[in-house]
């Protein structure tokens, strides 16, 4: 409950943000065109608009149907991707440090002591040794078992979510060029009505259908990224959650001897 209700927290912060930037986009807009009313036709022409006045000015022309659903792919792609950056960053522990506090704990006090260096540390590789310490009674098959199937549950933890974000991944450009699609049949329909093949009459709906697939690109792009990260991430923590499977049992045939 404590992840889902982190990842909506995530999601209405970033919704927040852009319906205000989008509002204020709009705002933009309007104040430009009644000030470009106002002046002459020998005026200069109007400064460059920057990155972000520019992004908007196109997002808002691209139209609120499919513009709004590629944004929201990428908002609860970004949610999801935080939240399990932020997971996976908690995950982390330093096996080596971990590693010889347990051996220490192991040689002074026995398994318990073992136990409670474990209970303290947070992270998958604590709960590895943990699983494996409370089953050396029955011996280091059991301990094996218990170490590999609990590693198995830890890796899915790991694992949780990441596949929303490839589906936001391949769904962002797919709604974009649906957009241009519909986008195109708009502009045929256009031509079909009005009889004649005029440029100024369908160029501004083909710029619109256009648009969306940008935007959906450009989605795809920045959640690829992140998606990246996370699979590396995770990758990295379960070589290490495999490295200390292998430590534990060497510790543990050394201390029976």
């Amino acid at each position: 409950m404590k992840r889902l209700f982190s990842i909506l927290a995530i999601t209405g912060m970033m919704a927040f943000g852009t319906v205000n930037a989008t509002t204020n986009a709009n705002t933009s807009t309007v104040a430009t065109t009644v000030a470009s009313m106002t002046q002459d036709d020998t005026a200069e022409p109007a400064e460059e608009l920057g990155f972000h006045q520019e992004l908007k000015k196109r997002f808002i022309e691209g139209g609120p149907g499919f513009m709004g659903i590629v944004l929201l792919c990428l908002i609860l792609g970004l949610a999801i991707a935080i939240e399990r950056i932020i997971f996976l960053n908690l995950s982390t522990t330093n096996t080596k440090k971990l590693t010889q506090a347990v051996e220490d704990a192991l040689s002074s006090g026995g398994v318990e002591a073992a136990k409670e260096v474990c209970r303290n540390t947070k992270g998958p590789i604590a709960s590895i040794y943990y699983q494996g310490l409370d089953r050396t009674d029955e011996g280091l098959d059991a301990v094996e078992k218990a170490v590999v199937a609990y590693g198995g549950v830890q890796m899915g933890q790991l694992e949780k979510n990441v596949s929303w974000i490839s589906l936001f991944i391949a769904l962002a450009p797919m709604l974009g060029f649906m957009g241009t699609v519909i986008g195109m049949i708009q502009a045929f329909d256009k031509i079909e009505a009005a009889g004649d093949m005029q440029p100024s009459l369908v160029a501004g709906g083909i710029k619109v259908a256009l648009l969306t697939t940008v935007f959906g690109l450009v989605v795809a792009m920045i959640l690829q990224v992140f998606y990246n990260y996370i699979i590396a991430k995770i990758d990295s923590i379960v070589n290490d959650m495999e490295d200390a499977s292998i430590t534990l049992m060497d510790l543990l045939i050394r201390n029976k001897k």
